[in-house]
């Protein structure tokens, strides 16, 4: 189980730091925060608090970001996941979706929020973009994980 997530968070990072032209930057999802809040329901024993702090950190590395500064946001989100993982593992995708788009969009507010503290910040909701697109994609990223650990006979 432990290779599954760190094979899914080597290609998380490598889609993140993908380069894309400047007009298509708002529409990148956040896949590391997608697979941060896909492992904080579906496994919380393999995944925890320290994993996601350690996976913000990496994140802060590759993007050259403030130390910290991922962190803090993914831990965040990871905290919140760990808290709600019971109920919402049973919801239905679509209302997880639902979910995947409040989470995200806290997570891209609590960036934006620390941004302004360091310069401008972002003053339209086009931050918002990359949560709604996430959300879209979490049926997906859902049934890929299922696929996989069913095909390596993994156990959640």
């Amino acid at each position: 189980m432990r290779a599954l997530i760190a094979w899914s968070f080597m290609l998380a990072f490598v889609l993140m730091v993908v380069p894309m032209s400047f007009q298509w930057r708002w529409c990148r999802p956040e896949f590391v925060v997608l697979l941060v809040i896909y492992w904080s329901l579906f496994s919380p024993q393999y995944f925890g608090l320290s994993m996601a702090w350690c996976v913000g950190l990496f994140q802060d590395l590759l993007e050259s970001t403030l130390l910290g500064f991922n962190a803090l946001g993914i831990l965040l989100i990871a905290y919140i996941c760990h808290l709600v993982s019971q109920r919402m593992r049973h919801y239905v995708l679509w209302h997880q979706a639902l979910w995947i788009f409040i989470l995200v969009g806290v997570f891209q507010l609590f960036s934006n929020w620390l941004t302004g503290f360091m310069g401008p910040m972002l003053n339209s909701p086009a931050f918002l973009l990359p949560a709604l697109i996430s959300s879209f994609l979490w049926p997906l990223l859902v049934v890929v994980m299922r696929y996989l650990q069913l095909k390596f006979r993994l156990h959640q």
